[in-house]
């Protein structure tokens, strides 16, 4: 199988696709391939299914020789991050709780691809219940970064960024809480895209944090990001939080967005703690941007510094009340040893869950707990709307923020087990995205002396994903870094 198949962008295979070069079978074939050359030493999958993948993409080669091709993605495989309903399919969150369940029903996000014509590809690995920023909090495996294995790929989407870094998909999906899309999407050299919330259905996504976690893409190219994300968005009446706004055709204004931009650089994200290199790499991307035409504008977002503690009070809070529902009565994991109701409870919980996600739950339990809700979960609910407010008033100066994606390349696995503060601090720069509810996309911009990736990220206005977009695909044109891949 030639590099040239396995590593060709979706927009490319699509190209291939209509020009009748390739069939959807040669391309889901060339990455049940490439999966079964490289997963052992990357462990971005849990489970795949090969006959289905094949059956959807044989399906997709009778509609091209009929003339009724649903879009580019018809026949394009696409990794899915198991967290996401696919009817007939594990879907487990990477937990022993679920260990054992297996789908009913599509995810909107699903439905919607299925609709396109893409071919759902595999389970992909991440940290339990989506709770972690490195995918060893995993139940089932610890996945790899490609470009070193012997560091870890991000969290808690680390399946879905290493899948498509390492060639095992073209583009995937992955759900971002706090960082989770943009954080491994940095650490392993790919594009990686948070969506305003409310922009896709969280319907079929099992729930961490319901006002933080959304739906998004991974991709190597701007391009190909805008591609999944546009088959994924809209409205639907079955998420409460859904928001009814018009989606553009996000490929075609990345042409016609020409900029230039007012871009804003916020102080606060460049201080103690960034690395060195990442910070020579985020200067570099500014006065690329400044060498555009762009306006290059100093802002300050004041209540970034309180932006940790506020979301580990409000995510661990809301986990608490998600986690509730499994209790080893219904559809989650059962203990044999217990002798009554209570027992049943506390049992399969104790050995359903990993130790992050008891943290977790437990941290919520108390900031939700009589006498300290006023205390703890009221006060970060005023201070993240303060955070909201900041990107909003710096917003009223510039189209868009500049900011490092991660303190650091990736770090090297167990290095930072032992001290969860450590391992929540990887997520810095990215968690007020999420408390503000506002759009972000990581870009790869530079490598670090150990050839390890570095990532840009690009904060957005709310629901102006498609500016975001076009001011990301600016700086990639001109560079090669979206080009370069691991050696595995």
């Amino acid at each position: 199988m030639a590099e040239s198949l396995y590593y060709r962008t979706a927009a490319e295979l699509s190209r291939a696709l209509e020009s009748k070069e390739l069939s959807s079978e040669e391309i889901v074939r060339s990455v049940i391939e490439r999966t079964r050359a490289v997963d052992d030493k990357v462990s971005a999958f849990i489970s795949f299914d090969e006959g289905d993948a094949l059956e959807r993409a044989r399906a997709s080669d009778r509609r091209r020789a009929e003339g009724k091709a649903l879009g580019p993605l018809d026949g394009i495989p696409v990794g899915i991050k198991d967290v996401l309903a696919v009817e007939g399919q594990p879907l487990t969150c990477a937990s022993r709780m679920l260990g054992k369940f297996v789908s009913p029903y599509d995810a909107t996000a699903i439905a919607r691809l299925k609709a396109a014509g893409a071919v759902p590809w595999g389970r992909l690995n991440m940290d339990e219940f989506a709770m972690g920023s490195s995918t060893e909090n995993s139940s089932v495996k610890t996945t790899s970064n490609p470009w070193n294995t012997d560091c870890i790929p991000g969290g808690s989407s680390g399946g879905s960024a290493a899948c498509v870094a390492a060639g095992e998909a073209p583009i995937s999906l992955g759900s971002d809480t706090g960082g989770s899309i943009r954080q491994p999407a940095a650490l392993c050299g790919v594009v990686g895209m948070k969506p305003t919330y409310g922009l896709v259905s969280r319907y079929g996504l099992v729930a961490f944090a319901s006002s933080l976690d959304q739906i998004g893409p991974f991709a190597h190219t701007v391009e190909d990001a805008a591609i999944l994300l546009q088959a994924v968005a809209g409205h639907d009446d079955r998420d409460s939080s859904s928001y009814r706004t018009d989606i553009p055709d996000y490929r075609k204004e990345l042409s016609s967005r020409k900029g230039p931009w007012k871009l804003g650089i916020p102080k606060e994200y460049f201080g103690e703690g960034l690395d060195p290199e990442v910070a020579r790499a985020i200067e570099a991307a500014i006065d690329f941007y400044r060498g555009e035409g762009c306006e290059i504008v100093d802002v300050s977002l004041p209540h970034t510094e309180h932006a940790v503690g506020v979301y580990y009070i409000i995510a661990t809070a809301e986990a608490s009340s998600n986690l509730a529902r499994y209790d080893g009565v219904r559809y989650s994991h059962r203990s044999a040893e217990a002798t009554d109701a209570i027992d049943l409870y506390f049992k399969s919980r104790a050995e359903g869950f990993g130790p992050e996600v008891k943290r977790r739950v437990i941290l919520g339990t108390y900031v939700l707990s009589s006498g300290y809700y006023d205390a703890y979960y009221l006060k970060a609910q005023k201070v993240r709307t303060l955070i909201r407010r900041d990107f909003l008033q710096a917003y009223e100066k510039v189209d868009a923020l500049l900011t490092p994606t991660t303190p650091s390349p990736a770090f090297r696995k167990g290095e930072k087990t032992d001290d969860p503060l450590q391992m929540y601090l990887s997520d810095i720069f990215t968690i007020s995205a999420n408390l503000a509810g506002i759009p972000g996309i990581s870009i790869p911009c530079g490598f670090s002396e150990s050839g390890l990736p570095i990532g840009l990220q690009i904060l957005g206005q709310p629901f102006q994903e498609a500016d975001l977009f076009a001011i990301a695909r600016r700086f990639e044109q001109a560079h090669d870094y979206h080009t370069r891949h691991p050696s595995l």
